[in-house]
């Protein structure tokens, strides 16, 4: 017999920790399972922890999803109705330092995950994919309706390969998954690899903030309330299938099988450099810029179409740059004692 709780993988993570937050505030329990690896500061993780723990209704696990046999004890013994998988090795660049942390956690984990649901009753799977799966695509804005078949790192090739695997369940097992292309997430309790929170970090210890592209990168930065909106909408709409999908002509974001890719993104691009500039003016300080060509791996620009998701839930994300480098401002102030 299910019960309601909700299962959230990478619970002390960035999107983990504030989607199991909301869940938390809306009543629901949730069980949040995290490795608590050392990819960045633990401490961090450790402080959101501390505040998913004082909550009512959350319980916690220290749980690595490539080990087989204690993610089948966990599905077993709870028999979630909803999963929410965001556990993952994240990140571009440190995929080309250690790709095998990658398959680990990204298939290895995955699998186990499809097989938890798939034995236990889970009613629908959501899962973390990424924007990077649009690789070396350069029609913008990037669109579910695009094939997506040229990552150009190993991070977005596992990304793709969990949409993929997502799919062969949904398809032989009639397991209702939906993937979520997170477009550059940022927001307080940000994690320290990505963007916004090195650029605070070296414009208050005035150091060089590094500008690849030379400052001409844009990304579809989505601030985390507008995210944990988007993903809480979804988790009681289930995908059933599309009955107009045609094999003739196959709609990359959709199937016969109740199976659904969404883009999770701002739908607005900002460059790099305006973005150094709003956080310039929330801290007082001028950042000092050292320009920079691109990286392997790495794109010029995402953008995010969002109709589907803005059809399906009536929702779209919409917090302006400023609101949100504003709040993260004041967060990172506050934790970090400036």
């Amino acid at each position: 017999m299910a019960d309601d709780t909700v299962l959230v993988t990478g619970a002390a993570g960035f999107i983990g920790f504030h989607v199991a937050q909301h869940l938390l505030n809306e009543g629901r329990r949730v069980v949040g399972i995290d490795n608590l690896n050392n990819y960045y500061d633990p401490r961090l993780k450790e402080a959101r922890l501390e505040l998913l723990k004082a909550q009512p209704g959350f319980s916690f696990l220290k749980l690595d999803l490539a080990d087989r046999a204690a993610v089948k004890a966990l599905f077993a013994q709870h028999r979630f109705p909803a999963v929410i998988h965001l556990a993952a090795q994240a990140g571009v660049r440190y995929s080309l330092e250690n790709p095998h942390a990658y398959v680990d956690a990204n298939l290895e984990g995955f699998i186990n995950i499809l097989e938890g649901c798939r034995h236990h009753g889970c009613e629908h799977l959501l899962f973390a994919s990424s924007s990077s799966v649009y690789g070396a695509n350069t029609k913008l804005p990037f669109s579910v309706k695009d094939n997506v078949d040229h990552p150009i790192s190993l991070y977005a090739a596992t990304k793709k390969a969990n949409e993929l695997m997502a799919h062969s369940y949904s398809h032989l097992y009639r397991l209702p998954t939906t993937g979520l292309r997170f477009f550059t997430v940022y927001g307080p309790w940000g994690r320290p690899d990505m963007a916004m929170f090195i650029f605070a970090k070296a414009i208050l210890a005035g150091q060089p903030v590094k500008l690849f592209n030379h400052g001409r990168m844009r990304r579809d930065f989505t601030y985390v309330d507008d995210v944990v909106q988007a993903v809480v909408r979804l988790v009681g709409r289930p995908p059933k299938g599309n009955p107009d999908w045609e094999g003739n002509r196959p709609d990359p974001a959709t199937s016969r099988a109740p199976w659904v890719v969404y883009n999770i993104g701002n739908n607005h691009p900002e460059e790099l450099t305006h973005v150094i500039s709003v956080l310039e003016q929330e801290f007082g300080r001028t950042a000092l810029k050292e320009m920079l060509p691109m990286q392997p791996g790495d794109v010029e620009a995402t953008y995010a179409d969002v109709a589907d998701l803005e059809r399906d839930i009536g929702f779209r994300p919409a917090t302006p740059i400023e609101e949100g480098i504003a709040r993260f401002a004041k967060w990172y102030r506050d934790y970090h004692r400036i």
